[in-house]
């Protein structure tokens, strides 16, 4: 019993030091850190170059640049990728990960023993927390003082960042071969997509290239690359992470061995807000990346069947809002063949008939026309300027109605010449749209037909006011933007709708399904740009098709060329159609016999403008004046007094519109009166027996 006791007393002597060596010993190593924490902290502080980034609305990548250092490095964010790629990454490389301090000492001895009984490294017993540290502090060669730094900053890092961040930085910087770093830049380069859901083998590859990403490179070694996955993979099922059956399918798949191409969305877009904001590593856009990807095939498409040298550019917006959805600049980016690096959306080219709609606007507007109105189609001088059809054939006499949806050139000429050119160009420049005009001349009527510079993005802008009852919100790419608080007007409700109801009535080009939308088409002088634009209850869709260099393509017309990429990117965008919106109080589509007899033809020779030409100025409204807000007391919605109308000159008898709709009865005196019908922006229109006209904008409140 002595014997025993006295054993027990010196192991517990022994238990007692060699306890407090090891607590003396942790002691001094917390005091160590302490003091290399101070002196030589881990460089976690510096910025990451990382790879700049443009997004659409959802965040989804649109494009990325490669950082400044060449390399492509994307953010990781764990909350996003595979969970099962993080599962398999943890089993596969650091087991422990998430309960050790970052050095796990049961590694390190298995290591170290690999390394006594085969004389060799077999593996370095890295933790996660070990390999951030060499990532961000590239060691030279391997070695034992290496090895001991890299334990020392892993236990630094350790205490300065959580588990969760450190498994970001890891995964935003490790290699997997070239220039790729990060499982983001990976999984795109080698499978075409984010790593949010991975295939298993997918998963398996990704695990395993950073550990020798030079080496198995699928572009360059794939069965190398091919064998370490399928390690990575036989390690899962022997440790039961994966069931051995889905294992043994996913060694069955080949390794893609082509490297893909960056995402490049909205290329010229993204370019322009990079240089815009260089400092930024992240835009985010209005652009929608699933109708933008519809949009940028639909172009794809129709340029290769147009031949080698032609382009097409499409732009998609809300008119609600402005929100840009998608822009096609090009056809094809990176095809040097089409000048695939010009943007098309916002070069200045002659937009053809595409106007014409405006123009029948501003006569709607000033009741000089209504849809059954007469007008002649045949040749006319118009001080020296003679327009001609298209197709060198004339109509006699036609409705406004169908001069517009036939697009026939002399009938528009005839209204842009009474309601004035500059008028045209005014209500364009109210919208936010220049229209590029020789130098110091000022707006003619060719503006008409084509004879002025405009940009796609410009044209989907105005048409923009016609899908949102004449109200036109700017164009807007970035989502930190902001709508207008006072979107301008080019035209009145009434008048929108009345071209709204003339448009959809066109006919879709051949093949194409009828999708209920308003367009209208464009063909430039000697078939250098062909336009078409259409629009919904909502969005507006403008296409150009044509080259780039401005040279003829013989036969490309708006209706046989844009037409059918227009109602193909409608059927593609993946967007819903919105039903055009229902007529405006105060418009109305009345019938010949209906119309007063000033409006039942335009520029008559038998009405009473026959009588000689009048000496009277034109009639001006001096009340109510333009722009003016009247308090009538409506009750319920109905005036309770009328409003006075008074005109200065002109010529009786004198005929009224509120709203393009007539009043009941002409005056032959300058006194007139109205009883609206409700609230809301009215527009007031004299026309004399002349066939002059005046109109005002005016408020009910």
């Amino acid at each position: 019993m002595t014997g025993r006791r006295a054993w027990l007393s010196r192991w517990a002597r022994w238990a007692v030091i060699g306890f407090t060596a090891v607590l003396g010993l942790a002691v001094i190593g917390m005091v160590a850190l302490d003091r290399l924490d101070k002196a030589y902290p881990p460089p976690l502080g510096d910025p990451i170059a990382l790879s700049p980034e443009v997004v659409d609305r959802q965040g989804a990548l649109l494009r990325a640049f490669a950082a400044p250092d060449g390399r492509w490095r994307l953010k990781a964010d764990i909350d996003t990728l595979d969970p099962q790629f993080l599962e398999m990454l943890i089993a596969y490389e650091d087991r422990r990960f998430w309960s050790h301090a970052g050095v796990d000492p049961l590694a390190l001895l298995r290591a170290a023993w690999q390394l006594a009984t085969n004389g060799r490294i077999v593996s370095g017993g890295s933790t996660l927390t070990m390999q951030l540290a060499r990532l961000i502090e590239p060691r030279e060669q391997r070695s034992f003082a290496a090895k001991f730094r890299q334990i020392a900053r892993a236990l630094q890092i350790e205490r300065r960042l959580s588990k969760r961040e450190i498994l970001n930085r890891y995964l935003t910087l490790a290699p997997y071969g070239g220039n790729l770093e990060g499982v983001r830049a990976a999984s795109l380069a080698w499978f075409g997509k984010e790593p949010r859901r991975l295939s298993l083998a997918e998963a398996a590859l990704l695990v395993a290239l950073p550990q020798s990403p030079e080496a198995r490179r699928p572009d360059r070694h794939p069965e190398t690359a091919r064998a370490a996955r399928d390690r990575v993979l036989a390690r899962m099922a022997g440790t039961g992470v994966i069931a051995r059956s889905e294992v043994a399918r996913a060694a069955r798949i080949a390794v893609q061995s082509r490297r893909r191409q960056m995402p490049a969305y909205a290329a010229h877009l993204a370019d322009s807000v990079r240089q815009a904001a260089p400092e930024r590593r992240r835009h985010s856009l209005l652009i929608d990346r699933g109708v933008q990807a519809g949009l940028e095939r639909v172009a794809r498409e129709a340029a290769r069947r147009r031949g080698p040298r032609v382009s097409v550019a499409m732009l998609l917006a809300d008119a609600r809002s402005g929100a840009v959805l998608a822009r096609v600049g090009s056809a094809d980016y990176f095809n040097s063949a089409r000048a695939g690096w010009i943007d098309m959306s916002l070069a200045d080219r002659s937009p053809g008939s595409t106007l014409k709609p405006f123009i029948y606007g501003l006569a709607f507007e000033e009741g000089l026309v209504m849809q059954e109105t007469m007008i002649e189609d045949r040749p006319g001088n118009f001080a020296g300027y003679r327009p001609k059809n298209f197709d060198m054939d004339y109509q006699g006499d036609v409705t406004v109605r169908e001069a517009l949806q036939m697009s026939l050139n002399v009938p528009a000429i005839r209204l842009l010449d009474a309601v004035g050119p500059a008028r045209l160009v005014a209500r364009m420049k109210r919208a936010g749209v220049r229209p590029t005009l020789p130098p110091g001349e000022a707006p003619g009527l060719a503006i008409g037909l084509g004879g002025a510079g405009l940009t796609l993005e410009g044209l989907v802008q105005l048409y923009a006011g016609l899908a949102n009852r004449g109200k036109v919100e700017p164009l807007r790419y970035l989502k930190e933007s902001e709508a207008a608080s006072h979107p301008a007007a080019v035209l009145t409700p009434q008048a929108t709708w009345q071209i709204a109801d003339m448009l959809s009535g066109v006919i879709p080009p051949e093949g194409a399904p009828h999708l209920g939308i308003a367009y209208k088409t464009g063909t430039s002088y000697g078939y250098r740009d062909a336009w078409a634009v259409g629009y919904d209850g909502r969005h507006v869709l403008g296409v150009w098709i044509g080259r780039p260099d401005g040279g003829s393509v013989p036969g490309l017309t708006g209706y046989r060329a844009a037409a059918p990429i227009l109602f193909k990117a409608f059927s593609r965008a993946g967007i819903g159609l919105t039903p055009l919106p229902r007529a405006p109080a105060g418009a109305v589509r009345l019938a010949a016999s209906e119309l007063p007899f000033s409006q039942r033809r335009f520029g008559s020779s038998e009405g009473p403008a026959a009588t000689g030409a009048p000496t009277e100025p034109a009639p001006e409204i001096v009340f109510p004046p333009e722009g003016t807000h009247i308090d009538l007391g409506l009750a319920q919605g109905m005036a309770t007094t009328p409003l006075a109308l008074k005109i200065n000159g002109g010529r009786a008898p004198f005929r009224w519109l509120a709203n393009g709709k007539p009043l009941p009865k002409s005056y032959r005196r300058r006194v007139a009166s109205w009883t609206p019908d409700g609230r809301g922006s009215s527009t007031l229109t004299v026309i004399d027996a002349a066939g002059r006209s005046a109109s005002v904008q005016v408020v009910l409140e």
